[in-house]
């Protein structure tokens, strides 16, 4: 089985993972995990391209990604559960969903409230976007 856990750093993502640590027991063989943050694109104005190339923004949604991803790394690191890491950039419920189809995932897991840019996406709305965009089943963490 393949999950994809999204994330964000705020409490309700990390109840998710927790959740997820603590019931892997429930499934048959360990799953693969695709532990994924998604950031919300740079708007894009005149001029910037002078003042900022694609390397900087890369460089930088890369390293917000890491700082999102970084306390479920340290939980699922010592429960010594094993992932891969993404850093997805685009509208969030869109690319979670695109993300799992491209990996096959067999369920998506999110925390019904987040803190931030993906926060707000990951809060109700965005959520039941997700529910409602993906033929994949959705795990929902309160």
């Amino acid at each position: 089985m393949r999950i994809l856990l999204a994330v964000d750093g705020s409490k309700p993502s990390m109840d998710a993972v927790q959740f997820l640590i603590d019931h892997t027991g429930w499934l048959k063989e360990t799953p693969e995990l695709d532990l994924v943050t998604v950031h919300l694109p740079v708007p894009k104005l005149p001029g910037m391209g002078a003042a900022v190339g694609k390397a900087q923004i890369e460089k930088y949604y890369q390293e917000e990604g890491e700082k999102q991803l970084a306390a479920a790394r340290r939980k699922l690191d010592a429960a010594g559960v094993r992932y891969e890491q993404h850093v997805l950039v685009g509208s969030v419920a869109e690319s979670l969903v695109k993300h799992a189809e491209e990996k096959r995932c067999d369920l998506i897991c999110i925390g019904t409230r987040g803190h931030s840019e993906l926060g707000k996406a990951l809060v109700g709305s965005t959520a039941s976007k997700v529910v409602h965009i993906s033929d994949i089943p959705v795990l929902l963490v309160k």
